[in-house]
Formats: C-alpha cells, structure tokens, sequence
C-alpha cells in the first residue's frame, strides 16, 4: 500500500476525481449553512472547486511561499477552507485549521508554536486573531485576498524522496502535559483516511459518484478533515458540510441533502431521542451513521426509531485510519460501547497495570500498530518539536492510546475508560492541567483541582474543586470569577460546568493531586448535591 502512494497528493487525488467527474457536486451547502455563512446555497461541482483552488493557487504563489511552509485556516466550514487548503496543498504547503473557540493564550502557542508564515481568516474572525498575529509577525489576510510578499531566506527541512510522505497538515490535540501537541499529518495519512473509508466490508463499503455525507463536525479536527473529505474524494461523494449541529434543522437538513451517511459525535444521537417522535423520522435515504459515544441505553432505542445504523468506531488523530477499529461485523454488539473486532491490518495488545497482556475481558490500556514492515503506516508522523513525546507514545514499537478496553473470547473490543488525565466532553478533548494552569492564576485560589464529572448528555463535564485562600470570603463570587477567567482565556468548552469548594485535595506523597482521589470526590459530590451548576453559563459565541 505505501509504495501504491509514492507519488500521489491530497492535490492529485482531488483533480483526478475532477477528472473523472467534473460535474458531480463535490460540496452542497444547505440553506441554512448558508444563512450563516453568508454565501449562496446549492452545489459545487468538483470542476468548480478544481478551478478555484487553481486560480488561488496562483495568488498565493506570487507571495513566494515555498513548500514545506504552514498556511494557518481560520475559515469554519466555509467552502474558503477547501479552496485554500487545496490551493495550499497543490503547492506543496501544509495547512494548519485554527479551532475558532481558542482564546488568546491558545492561539499565541498555537501559532508561535507551529511557525506560521500567513494566516488566512474570515471576516467573522475576532480581533483577538489579528492581535496574537501582530505580536507573532504572521500576516493575517482574507479567504480571496492576495498575501504580502512572503518569500523568506530561513532553511527548509529536506523534503522526504516521496511525495505522499510530505506534511499535509499540522492539527493540534490535547495531551497530558496541558500544552496542545502538534500532530504532523502527512499526504499519505489522507489519502489511505479516503482509501479505508471507501473500501470498509459490504455492506457499509462506498460507491462510486453516489453517495452525500453530511457532517456537522469541525474541519479542524481529524473526522471531518482527513475521513469525511478524503472519502468523499475518493469515491467522487458529495460532502454536506453543517456550521454545527443543530437539533431542530438536523432532521429536515439529513432529508432535503439526500444524505446517504451521516456522520455523529455521542451526544447528537441522545439529543435527538428527546425529541417528541414524529412520522417524519424516517424520512432520509440515510445508510448508516458513523461516529463514537453513543450512549449504550439509547442505542438501539435510536435505530429502531430512526431506522438506521449507528457504527460505533475507534481512532485518534495520531492514529488515523492506520488503526482505525469499526463495528462493521454483522453482529454490532449494539449496547454494549462496542466498537468492533480489529482488520488483519491492524495489531493490537492490551496491556495491564503491571505491563502485562491484559486476558480475556480484563480492562488493559489500547496499544496498536500497523501489521506489516511499516508499523506507523497511517498513522501520524510525529509531534512537532517534540521527539520525547513521540517515542514516549511510541514506547516499545507500540502506540499507547491511554484508552482502557477489554476484549471478549470472540475479539470484539469494549471502551472502559481513559488512562490519560483527559476530560472528553461532547468529543473534544480537555487536559485538565491546561485548566488548572490558567484558572490558579487567580490571586484568591489557594489551591484548585480540575476533574471529569459524568454528563448523559456530554459525556464528561468539566468540574473544579477549589481551595480558597480567604476562607471568610464569598465562594460563590470567586466561583463566578473563576468562570469569567476560563470563559475569557479558553474555549468555552474548557470551562468548568460544576464548581465547590473544598478545605482541602487529595494529594501525593510529593504534594500532586492525587487523580484517583480526585476523582473518588468528585463522584460523591455530584451524587450528593455538592456541586454548583455552571453549566447553563456555557454559551459558544456565534460567527460575528
């Protein structure tokens, strides 16, 4: 398979599909996308975008960037992201989607951190971005404006003799340490993202110029960028791109796109069963949905109702589609948090606490690699500027995941748990470090833990326990201000939802928060009342 990529280009494969179906719709924008967006509704053909990212291209040329160099996309799911990411990719530059929830502490490391030589934005883009920016020297120019002149004298890496092994895209993901850690993604980590997708076992496989996704997943992470684009161009799809989802348009959008796959995150699904059930619920040509999280209660609740599958899957963003794990067998396990058996492709090792193979319906921590002479094939190439995070994840030839899992005597794979101190709300990841680091700046906090509280709707919430250093003080104003630091310095989405306070927090012998602990409290608490709701406080701000 990897020498079948040796030359080929996200670039390459979309032209050749261009080729081959010029006018089969490549992205359909609904009416309502279109409202917020400010563009026109309806199609574009596959030879409509070919031509726009060509004439693009040309523009972002004559700056003199040069390939090897990062173009930062503050673009939503705007057809102005595909246009300059395929303008980008057709030249060799690797693109890096800006989440438009990150504050500036985030965005000043985000964009420090990834070496930006120009930022393209739209115009509902806050002034925070042109700000952090300023202070970086990153231009910051608009989706069809010309770039100043970018051309630098700075030394590029050596490109690798292969055209497929380049950098496509640099995404950021959260990780223990707090800090974002750049995930590198290469040409070929799209490409077979296209290639799995397309040819997954009958019945779920793809066919050719017949089938509309509709997703209402960011393009800045790895579902809808690398899976839900890549398999639409590789089999000549038709992507359905939502400016989020919306529960009250979902159903009457998924019917009037003629989406045959619909992609999901858990917390759709439950929203959606609390909707009063209407004869208008089967009313979709939808094949399958795919996506993770649904809540095990409400699954087959779910297809029985709405009359299609729900394929439970596995992957991370340093995964790929390189140990991407679906429950594709005719037998889903469906309410059990399954997500599948794994392909032969893929070879996975479950190990225990003690380091051990973990056996037969014993939780262990995921490890996975690709079978064969190449265990990274699909998988991410690296974390930039950080080699000891790479061979600490790649530790003794596997990739360790942080996800505990058992696996039963048939082979069929259980999502348990997370090893990592990750909270997963509504499937962004949150690195509770990354909270406590921005929240213990506050001058009245003596002490402050952050932790997962269980969520039906998101999975986790985002819970703090604080330690006050005024204890005659009002809690609840330093509860709001606390809120206020978190809405003000990160995405809304990091902000805690639960807060109370506490005399004191478990801790180690060398005076770190004790997260089994943590968690133990956190857990009695929120059984007992003790926390305070935060939650309807938790507002995404809206495109300007």
């Amino acid at each position: 398979m990897a020498a079948f990529y040796k030359d080929e280009t996200v670039w390459r494969r979309f032209c050749q599909t261009a080729s081959t179906h010029p006018d089969q719709p490549f992205l359909r924008y609904m009416p309502s996308v279109a409202k917020v967006y400010q563009i026109a509704a309806g199609d574009i053909s596959y030879q409509e975008m070919r031509q726009a990212a060509e004439d693009r291209a040309a523009v972002l040329a004559r700056a003199g960037l040069r390939a090897g160099e990062r173009l930062g996309l503050y673009l939503y799911n705007r057809p102005d992201f595909f246009i300059n990411w395929l303008a980008a990719n057709s030249l060799g530059l690797s693109i890096v989607p800006i989440n438009p929830d990150l504050r500036a502490a985030e965005l000043t490391w985000l964009i420090e951190h990834s070496e930006l030589r120009l930022m393209v934005a739209a115009e509902a883009a806050p002034p925070v971005l042109a700000e952090v920016c300023a202070k970086a020297a990153v231009p910051v120019i608009g989706a069809d404006q010309p770039p100043p002149s970018c051309a630098s004298q700075s030394p590029l890496p050596p490109a690798p003799p292969e055209a497929s092994k380049t950098e496509a895209a640099l995404l950021y993901t959260s990780g223990t340490t707090g800090l974002p850690k750049g995930c590198q993604l290469s040409q070929e980590y799209f490409l077979y993202a296209g290639d799995w997708y397309v040819e997954m076992p009958p019945p779920w496989g793809l066919s050719q110029a017949n089938e509309v996704m509709i997703t209402p997943l960011p393009l800045f992470h790895m579902n809808a960028l690398a899976c839900s684009v890549m398999a639409m161009v590789s089999c000549a799809g038709c992507l359905v791109p939502l400016d989020r989802f919306h529960p009250s348009s979902w159903q009457a959008d998924v019917r009037d796109s003629g989406a045959t796959i619909l992609h999901y995150l858990g917390v759709m699904p439950s929203i959606l069963m609390q909707l009063p059930e209407s004869s208008s619920d089967r009313d979709h040509t939808v094949r399958f949905g795919f996506g993770a999280g649904v809540d095990r209660t409400l699954h087959a609740r779910f297809e029985a109702r709405f009359g299609f599958p729900l394929l439970e899957a596995w992957a991370m963003t340093e995964t790929g589609a390189g140990a991407c794990i679906a429950a594709t067998d005719p037998d889903r396990r469906i309410g059990l948090n399954c997500f599948g058996r794994a392909e032969a492709t893929v070879e996975v090792l479950l190990q225990s606490e003690n380091g051990q193979p973990a056996g037969i319906d014993e939780p262990g921590e995921l490890l996975v690699r690709r079978a064969g002479d190449d265990p990274h094939f699909g998988f991410f190439t690296a974390y930039y500027k950080n080699p000891e995070a790479t061979s600490e994840a790649w530790q003794g030839g596997w990739f360790h995941t942080g996800d505990i899992v058992q696996q039963d005597a048939d082979g069929f794979f259980y999502f348990r748990d997370r090893k990592k101190n990750i909270i997963r709300r509504s499937g962004e990841n949150i690195a509770a470090i990354e909270v406590e680091a921005v929240l213990a700046r506050h001058p009245d906090v003596a002490q402050l833990a952050i932790g997962p509280v269980a969520d039906k709707l998101r999975g986790d919430e985002v819970a703090c326990l604080v330690v006050p250093r005024d204890r005659d003080k009002d809690v609840a104003a330093l509860f709001d201000a606390l809120f206020e630091l978190a809405s003000d310095q990160l995405a809304y989405y990091k902000a805690p939802g639960w807060f109370a306070r506490v005399d004191s927090l478990p801790l180690t012998g060398t005076q770190k928060v004790q997260r089994g602990g943590l968690q133990k409290l956190l857990t009695e608490m929120a059984e007992q009342g003790g926390l305070h709701d935060y939650r309807p406080r938790k507002k995404q701000k809206k495109p300007a």
